[in-house]
């Protein structure tokens, strides 16, 4: 399958010639960026100036190098290709078309953890949304680097500034991430009954508040391997009604904890397409140390990763999974959250969390891509007259199992957990992927659930 959801790019062809025949590469001309440094686009392909290579690796660099320079996520379109041929001389072209990178929009979200809790448990209650302000610039300087800015009123408070720059240096090897938050909320979920969260909400108070800061020290040495050293503080209140509701809600009943943490975290990419990837591995692992006190003293270690196999040409099979532990197994309820809570989910448990300290889900999804399709705007610029759409039908099954102290009366805990069902998955520009699926339970629930794109 193609590395670009945007447009399968000229075939890469030579002429004649066997496969054992060493080409040169004369030159290689990149067009169509603006902002973007050259650079930048350079680093991420594997075959440079003067390079001898055979047919034969040739063709498959150049499929590499269109593959890479798209997971930058700077562009919408990137196509790689053989523009002349003199003898064995080759000329090689690489045209991109950028994206838009400044994006002051209105932002609307969900308090719920899933669109489904909300839409039938909380009954489409426009109260449990925040709405603001979020200010985007992507490619602030043309190194891939990026300015966020969020002003976030409604259910929660919040104001956020961070700045990413993953190339501070000649070398494009380092660089680092900044960051801080203030979050101030009427409503907080205290703990869980059953299997299912239970909030407690002041209409006078604020009963949770959250500062917090946090830097990172960014280091990819390559293309495929990342790596992160990050150290933060946190702060944070609750109002003396929640602790009364569950003492286990920090260590030792506390109603106000402060808290240093380390971490590391590797990140590895060989796929073809990180936001929907239709062959290769992405690997997660990390490690953090969250206090140092004896008001909060964890060792959290989480890995994940998703390897994806193509069968045939449009048709997939993709294996996911993931594994967390928090050390020691005795952890209040703030370090305890599992299953269902963000990214971490079992298809078909929506309505669920699953609370504990360490658990491990395994996901098998077969995909068949139907068709493809591309939609007409009104839109001047070329790159978006056209916006492309891919839809892929799947079948998948999930399995997991959690344990936790002090998990109360959950009845999903200490047992085997699993789910099935059938979706499709709708594929487009700006890697947005909406995921609507039909699931099934161990516990008989069904019932039709929606998501953007949430793997973890």
């Amino acid at each position: 399958m193609d590395s670009s959801i945007i447009a399968p790019g000229a075939e890469i062809q030579f002429n004649g010639d066997s496969d054992s025949t060493i080409y040169m590469v004369a030159d290689i001309n990149i067009t169509g960026y603006k902002r973007t440094k050259p650079y930048i686009i350079e680093r991420e392909i594997p075959v440079k100036q003067g390079q001898y290579l055979s047919k034969t690796d040739l063709k498959a660099k150049l499929l590499l190098a269109r593959q890479q320079v798209m997971n930058t996520a700077l562009f919408v379109y990137v196509n790689v290709y053989i523009a002349e041929q003199k003898g064995n001389l080759l000329f090689i072209n690489v045209d991109v078309k950028e994206r838009w990178y400044f994006f002051p929009i209105p932002y609307f979200s969900l308090i719920d953890r899933n669109f489904n809790q909300w839409w039938v448990e909380q009954k489409r209650d426009f109260n449990r949304t925040n709405y603001g302000l979020k200010f985007l610039q992507q490619n602030v300087s043309g190194r891939n680097d990026e300015l966020q800015v969020w002003f976030i009123n409604g259910y929660s408070r919040q104001v956020s500034l961070r700045y990413v720059q993953p190339f501070a240096d000649k070398s494009l090897k380092h660089g680092f991430n900044i960051g801080f938050g203030y979050a101030m909320q009427r409503e907080l979920n205290y703990g869980s009954v059953m299997n299912k969260q239970v909030f407690f909400k002041d209409e006078q108070n604020f009963v949770r508040k959250n500062f917090r800061v946090d830097a990172s020290y960014l280091y990819r040495p390559a293309i495929k391997a990342r790596h992160s050293f990050r150290i933060g503080y946190t702060s944070e209140s609750l109002l003396d009604t929640i602790v009364k509701l569950n003492p286990n809600y920090f260590e030792n009943g506390i109603s106000k904890i402060n808290f240093l943490e380390i971490g590391y975290g590797l990140q590895y990419f060989n796929v073809d397409y990180i936001p929907y990837p239709t062959r290769g591995l992405i690997a997660n692992a990390s490690f953090t140390k969250k206090g140092f006190s004896k008001n909060m003293n964890a060792w959290i270690f989480q890995a994940s990763g998703t390897y994806t196999i193509p069968l045939r040409k449009k048709t997939l099979l993709q294996f996911q999974g993931v594994g967390s532990l928090s050390l020691p197994l005795d952890q209040p309820y703030y370090n305890q959250r599992l299953f269902g809570y963000g990214e971490m989910y079992m298809r078909g448990l929506e309505y669920y969390v699953v609370d504990g300290v360490a658990g491990i889900m395994g996901r098998v999804t077969g995909k068949q891509e139907l068709f493809s399709i591309r939609v007409r705007t009104l839109l001047k610029n070329p790159a978006y007259r056209q916006v492309p759409f891919r839809f892929f039908i799947k079948a998948y099954g999930d399995a997991g199992y959690a344990y936790g102290r002090n998990t109360g009366s959950s009845t999903l805990t200490h047992k085997p957990l699993r789910t099935w069902g059938v979706g499709l998955d709708i594929i487009t520009i700006y890697d947005v992927v909406f995921k609507l699926e039909y699931s099934f339970n161990q516990l008989g629930d069904r019932g039709f659930y929606f998501h953007t794109r949430e793997d973890f």
